[in-house]
């Protein structure tokens, strides 16, 4: 499985906006396309709100990349 590590620049990131800035899709809406088609996981659970608020410590999963996201 590949890995990423993302640094937060702020309290929170939403996970559609998540998706975007580490390159997995070209906008916002694309990400809330991939969240709402359920490939991706929080912290081992599946996750389908959008704009779910991910915070430092959190991984998130999607089809073989694993996003750890740090402070």
């Amino acid at each position: 499985m590949q890995q990423l590590t993302f640094r937060l620049k702020g309290e929170f990131v939403e996970l559609n906006q998540l998706l975007k800035l580490v390159g997995l899709c070209e906008s916002g809406g694309a990400g809330k396309a991939i969240v709402a088609e359920g490939a991706v996981s929080v912290d081992g659970q599946q996750e389908l709100r959008k704009t779910c608020k991910i915070r430092a410590g959190a991984v998130v999963t999607l089809e073989g990349l694993r996003i750890t996201v740090t402070e």
